[in-house]
């Protein structure tokens, strides 16, 4: 896994490359993703860091445009859920892909060796290049059943 210090330092390039500066409120977003593993909308981002942060002035704008760039540079991901819009994730844990209850929107986070040989299986019989796949299974958790 990558050190916060190295993750920082690509993401200033990354800033510098689209000629952004670097301020408090942007690494505050990186770093919360750093050191945390659940899913959350960017309203939850800004709550959250509004609450841990009451003397840092961040606003939602920025949230999202942070987390749009960071989307954009590979080190955040997201799952979409349609008009309730996007959870972001860091996007440099180990590849995994998702179940996701449609009732109280929790999210479960999975590994299949077999699902995974499956694909390339399915993507060589298509002379298909696969760089990347995302998947998300849709239901109901166990508590909503």
């Amino acid at each position: 896994m990558i050190t916060y210090e190295q993750l920082l330092e690509k993401f200033k390039a990354i800033l510098k490359n689209n000629t952004l500066k670097f301020t408090k409120q942007r690494e505050l977003i990186l770093k919360f993703l750093y050191e945390n593993d659940e899913h959350y909308t960017p309203e939850d981002i800004y709550t959250l860091l509004k609450e841990e942060h009451p003397e840092i002035n961040i606003g939602i704008a920025t949230v999202y445009r942070t987390l749009t760039l960071l989307e954009e540079s590979s080190i955040a991901s997201s799952i979409s859920f349609g008009v309730q819009g996007k959870k972001y994730e860091l996007g440099l844990k180990k590849h995994h892909d998702h179940l996701i209850c449609t009732q109280c929107n929790n999210i479960i986070e999975f590994f299949d060796d077999i699902i995974e040989e499956r694909q390339e299986e399915i993507a060589k019989k298509f002379n298909f290049q696969m760089t990347d796949h995302t998947m998300k299974i849709i239901g109901l958790c166990e508590n909503c059943q």
